[in-house]
Parts: C-alpha cells; structure tokens; sequence
C-alpha cells in the first residue's frame, strides 16, 4: 500500500485519549490510515515534515456567518471609524464612486459600524441624507442586529408615512418628537433587506470562495453556518445552492454545516404513523431533515433567534441587570409562538439551536429545550444556546442539567469586553460569557467566532479563554478561566460533539478525516496561542493553506 500523504512533526496532538500524541500520521483517500509504528515501511505520493511545529486536529468555529463576511469584503468598510467624522468621511468616498447615471435600484452597502468605537453615537439622520441625497444607504451594526439608512431607504419602506407600525420583533427607531433616528432594530431590518435582497447565486459562491480561503489560513478545517435562507440573516432562500455550487466548483474550502433559520422550515404532511403526521411538524420540503449531506456539506441544527445583542442594545435583559437606560432589549416573538414552531421543528428531528444573549431570553431558550426533551427525548445531537451572553448562576447549572451545548465566543472577551461591561450593572459582569462555570456545571462549551461581528482568529480567542483580557487590559471575571487543553478542545473535539461530527472529526484517529492544523509551535506549552503562526492546514489531506 502506498500513502497518499506521510505528515511528521515534533508534536501530534491527537486529542484521543487511547494515543495522545504521535509524531508521524498517514493518509489514504483523505482519511487517517494510522500513526508511527503502524505505518512503517509504507511509501508516500508526499511527504512533508513540519519540524518543531505541532500538529492538532483542524480547528472548527461552530457559529459564524461566511456568506454575510464574503459579502462584506466587497462592501465599505465602516469597521475602523472611531469618530463620527470618519463615518461621514468614508460615506462621502462611498457616494463619490456612485456613476453618473446610477442603476435603479443601486443602494449604498457598507458593514461593521459599532457606536461604542465612536463616542456612543450614531451618525444622525440629516447629515446622511446631506451627503447621500436620494440614493438608498444600507449600513449594518457590527452585531448584525440593527443597520443604519437613511431618508431615501425611510421612504421605500414606508416608515415615513402616517400609521405606519413596527414590524413583529423589530423596531423603526424614533427620537422625542417620533421622527426616525436613521437607525433599524432586528426584524425591522428586513424592510430595507426587501429592496436589497436577494443576491444572485454567483455573488454569493465569490463570497464563499473569498471566504472559505481565509478561513483556512486561520487553520479552520469546518464551520458552522449559523442562519441560512430566511430572516434578516439571510442573503438569498436558496443560500444551500450556493454551497452545493461552490462545493462543486472546488471554491469551499472547509467543510460546512448550515442552520436553516426557524422560518424557513414549513408545514409538514405525510401518513400519520409517521412522526410527521400525527402532531404538527415543520421541516425543510420533502423531509429532507438535519444531518443531511455528506463530509463537505451538510445540514445541522435549526436556528432560532429569540433576542438581540448587548452591544445593539436589544438583547432581551432584567431591569436590574441593564445600565443602558431605556435600552433593556426585546424578545423578536411571542414565547407561545416560540414554543410552538420550536417544538413543531424539534419533533421533526430539528435539534435546537437558539440564539439568546440576555438572561431573559436565555430563560426561554432553558424552558424550550427542556419541553422538547421532555415530550420527545433526546436526539443524537445535543441542543445548542447560541451565544449565553448574560447568564445567572442557576442558569448556567440549569444548562447543564439538560446537556445543553453552550456556544459563547471568546474572541468577545477582548474585541468587545469593554463594550460589553459597560452594558450591563457592575454587580453582573461576572456573568458575561462564562467558560469555567459552563464545564463545571456539565454543559458543552463551545467554541465559535460569530464572524464577521468579529474576526476568527481562533488563537486569539483561546488565549482569551484562558486570560479572560479585553483590549484595555481589563480582567473579566478570572474565575471564568479555562485552560489551553480546553480551549482547544473547544474548537475541536468539544465542537464535533455539538455538531453531531464526531464520528469523523475532533480528534486524530484511524479512520476520521485527515484533517489537521499545523501551528508553529505547541498551542498547550507556549506563553501564548496568538504568537503561534498557522503553518498549513489540510482537509481531506489536501492543503488548503500553506504558509
């Protein structure tokens, strides 16, 4: 037999308890065919020998977003504005490339605003519309959860006009006289979206392609998409064609697992000794369910939004917990109408992911899952808390009680932990996006990036796991501390776990993918994760980067 692959190193972490470590791993048809001694005397097409550097299984970020990033990379950029005349700056630059006869229809697209990097403050309406005229401006918060227009996209949507209502879990901002503010909340979003969306399939296989690419240069090997077709997260409802396309033209490159979003999933009708007929069932047509697909792209769980986020100030909050004056946050829906479609989907065999930043909205994701597992047992993959941004005591023990997998984002940590202790009383900060709690209590925890609300540099958000520093130097709640074997098992095996992958990913055994990442050194002894470099990384044996 002759090896595809041959890979030595000074390390291989292998993440298995049964064979830790090794120094030598072989590929055959993109799976691992053994280590060290077991392959002795085989031959290789290839060999390669990465020295000092250490290899680990490849790195997964469980909750991000690659389309709505691989879009924004040909957007303007509003991510670098740490005063309001930056904004109006690049925004004036932005109108200066409209042409002279602009399409119909054409609207202005930028990303990654956040108030908190320029003095707390939005842009205010008149200004924009001085320098942005009669052409339509769409900017979106750096959380996704709001977006930035001006009068001519006010106009389109109609929020101008006499009786107009905010939409079900959305709010049309207002100042004291009740004119708008410029400023959309959550669902209300999808007013603008309907005149901007959908993106053509082509625009968005270049989005994958753009970046899937960077993706592997961070060492990530899989991801999860977390949000497609529906919903102001969605850029097309048929987001799942443009990654069977970008899948089939090789511009994909690491495996994916898509959420459809909750509203995405319709009725149900089939014989009634199926699960789907006897009680109401929601699901994607034909039945076809999560889990379907194959190694590079399949379907997971079902993504449920039932909040906002700290830093848009519509995460859904207690009084007693919130500094920001009147900005306590929201539910997007009413919890009986929650309980209904979430249980519809899970008794399809949907697993449960949803999104729920405050401790309000955090309670509610609580009472779903433990109804959906009480009334139909539990699934073979365990259902998620996206994000559990701000989470009492007995909600963290709660959580492990259900095998919950909690699915926070370091990276926050330092990025935006200023931001985010500024948010909520200073009796609570203690509670933002925990790490030790979670594993004591019993719960998953997982790691992921959210990109693009900030990159996905998976180093840096291990060293933050294990440091808990924000960008000022700030410690957040130290006793929230995890260890470098921990958080790398959070983008590892504790992430295939939560995906319903570990059978061929996580870890480094015989028969699971060869799919590695290479660090410069060994991310479990050096002083740092972030001062290691990304070597290469494999997928299926094959390089997706190499340095």
């Amino acid at each position: 037999m002759k090896l595809d692959l041959l890979l030595s190193a000074g390390t291989i972490l292998t993440l298995d308890t049964d064979r830790p470590t090794a120094e030598r791993v072989g590929v055959l048809g993109g799976r691992i065919v053994g280590f060290d001694e077991e392959i002795d005397g085989l031959e290789a097409a290839r060999t390669v020998d990465f020295g000092s550097g250490t290899i680990t299984p490849g790195l997964i970020d469980a909750h991000c977003h690659a389309i709505w990033w691989g879009l924004n990379l040909a957007q303007a950029d509003y991510s670098h504005i740490r005063k309001l005349e930056d904004f109006f700056e690049v925004l004036s630059e932005q109108v200066s490339r409209i042409p002279a006869q602009p399409d119909p229809g054409r609207w202005l697209l930028g990303h990654s605003f956040n108030q908190y990097s320029s003095g707390s403050e939005y842009p205010r309406l008149e200004e924009i519309d001085r320098i942005t005229g009669n052409v339509p401006l769409y900017i979106r918060h750096a959380s996704g959860h709001a977006a930035i227009v001006n009068s001519a996209a006010l106009r389109m949507i109609g929020a101008l006009e006499p009786g107009f209502s905010d939409p079900t879990g959305g709010v049309v901002c207002r100042d004291e006289s009740g004119r708008p503010t410029g400023l959309l909340e959550e669902a209300a979003q999808a007013l603008a979206q309907a005149h901007i969306l959908p993106f053509p399939l082509s625009e968005l296989v270049d989005a994958l392609d753009e970046a899937t690419n960077r993706f592997a240069a961070q060492g990530i090997t899989s991801f999860g998409e977390a949000g497609i077709g529906a919903g102001w997260i969605s850029h097309s409802p048929v987001e799942f064609a443009a990654y069977q396309q970008a899948v089939s033209e090789g511009r994909l490159h690491a495996r994916a697992q898509l959420m459809p979003v909750l509203d995405a999933l319709q009725p149900l009708s089939a014989h009634q000794s199926d699960f789907f007929g006897a009680e109401e069932s929601i699901g994607l047509s034909l039945g076809i369910g999560s889990g379907f697909g194959n190694a590079s792209l399949r379907l997971g769980h079902v993504k449920v939004f039932l909040d906002g986020a700290l830093v848009s100030k519509t995460a859904a909050v207690s009084d007693v917990m919130c500094s920001h004056g009147s900005g306590h946050g929201y539910l997007l829906g009413e919890p009986a109408e929650y309980r209904r479609r979430t249980l519809a989907a899970y008794r399809a065999g949907w697993p449960l992911a949803l999104h729920a930043i405050g401790d309000i909205a955090i309670d509610l994701a609580l009472d779903l899952i433990a109804e959906a597992q009480e009334k139909y047992g539990l699934l073979s993959v365990p259902n998620r808390i996206e994000h559990f941004g701000l989470s009492r005591p007995e909600q963290v023990e709660r959580a492990g009680a259900l095998g919950i997998s909690v699915v926070p984002q370091m990276g926050f940590i330092r990025d935006l932990g200023d931001q985010l202790i500024a948010s909520v009383d200073p009796e609570r900060e203690s509670w933002l996006y925990r790490g030790r709690s979670v594993i004591d209590a019993g719960a998953g925890l997982i790691g992921s990036s959210d990109l693009p609300v900030i990159g996905n540099n998976i180093r840096m958000a291990m060293d933050a796991a294990v440091q808990r520093t924000t960008s000022s130097g700030r410690v957040l709640n130290s006793a929230e501390r995890i260890d470098r074997s921990e958080a790398l098992r959070m983008h590892t095996v504790w992430a295939a776990h939560a995906m319903g992958l570990s059978d061929d990913r996580g870890t480094l055994e015989r028969g699971k993918l060869a799919d590695f990442t290479v660090f410069s050194g060994n991310p479990l002894t050096s002083s740092t994760m972030q001062e290691l470099e990304i070597l290469a990384t494999f997928v299926g044996g094959k390089e997706t980067y190499a340095k």
